[in-house]
């Protein structure tokens, strides 16, 4: 199965989704319709499903693939909410009566024309500077070498976010696995030990490159350890001639009431506004989008979630629930 999600995201990226790759994880299950080119990802949640993206499909299966899905689910006697739909999946659905409204944005910067350089960057090459004086050094690693040394930072970074934090899934990265060849990984070390990692997904389509996906700190180390590891994989990816560094998905930012589409719900875009301004405890979105727009992202991508029939706060906190969030 592994080699035909492969094939589905690089050839059927119809909708240009930057973390097309997620397909790749452990933690998403597939549905086909047999005789039809492509594939749909999700996962259930008490009485939804909810599906990551839309079909990974053709443009002559698509429909036909997505109605089938949409079945496979009412027989069930399941809801289906879509998250991560891209521009022309958000104006697909529309159409199959979805109620569709815009729940973030990607970022992503291009790498050619990317310099450090001039005083709008002052901040960052401090903060860079203090990492490497500090004694950081950057390398890429293969994964499995390094196992161990991953999982203590990732438990002591899950630590540092309180008693009841637990590990996201479904809409994040994952570092292992059959797909774990076609991902590259960045290790910071101080003195041999590590401190500190970001994990890099492939983007295929138009804005082809790679995504800055899971990364992870020990909680006490040096200021600058995530800016330093991900300024050394950048030089790595200019010199190899990528053109996209993409920054990823983060939810209630890059809200545009222009980026809405026909029919969407006005209190649900108030709800994305709302958790933006003060829904921190639900997710750090601003945080978040600080560490992003200190790269200067120059290309907001809209990203949006589908209702089937009424948004509902019900189907909503159920993408949460499938993301292990509580």
């Amino acid at each position: 199965m592994s080699d035909t999600l492969l094939h589905a995201i690089r050839n059927w990226t119809r909708a240009e989704n930057p973390s097309a790759f997620l397909a790749m994880n452990d933690d998403k299950e597939v549905f086909t319709l047999p005789g039809t080119d492509g594939i749909v990802l999700y996962r259930r949640a008490g009485r939804y499903l909810v599906q990551f993206g839309g079909p990974f499909a053709p443009d002559e299966s698509y429909d036909a693939l997505l109605d089938a899905f949409l079945a496979h689910a009412r027989e069930q006697g399941l809801g289906v909410v879509g998250v991560q739909l891209q521009r022309l999946d958000a104006e697909a659905y529309v159409r199959h009566g979805f109620t569709v409204n815009q729940i973030g944005a990607s970022w992503a910067v291009r790498l050619p024309e990317f310099s450090l350089r001039g005083t709008k960057f002052m901040q960052l090459r401090n903060k860079i500077s203090r990492a490497l004086r500090n004694g950081l050094q950057v390398q890429e690693v293969e994964a499995g070498r390094w196992h161990d040394a991953i999982e203590r930072i990732d438990q002591a970074w899950l630590r540092s976010k309180g008693e009841t934090a637990r590990p996201l899934e479904f809409l994040v990265g994952q570092i292992g696995g059959p797909a774990q060849e076609h991902r590259r990984l960045f290790l910071g070390t101080i003195d041999g030990e590590p401190v500190a990692y970001i994990s890099y997904s492939p983007v295929y389509g138009s804005r082809a490159g790679w995504m800055h996906d899971l990364s992870r700190r020990l909680p006490d180390g040096s200021p600058g350890l995530m800016e330093a590891v991900n300024a050394a994989a950048i030089d790595i990816f200019r010199a190899e001639g990528t053109e996209w560094l993409h920054f990823g998905f983060t939810p209630f930012t890059g809200l545009d009431p222009a980026r809405e589409l026909p029919g969407h719900s006005p209190a649900f875009s108030w709800l994305m506004q709302f958790l933006w301004a003060e829904g921190g405890a639900l997710y750090p979105a601003q945080s978040q989008l600080a560490y992003k727009e200190k790269w200067g992202p120059e290309l907001v991508i809209p990203e949006y979630v589908a209702f089937e029939g009424q948004a509902s706060l019900a189907s909503f906190a159920h993408i949460f629930r499938a993301c292990n969030s509580f």
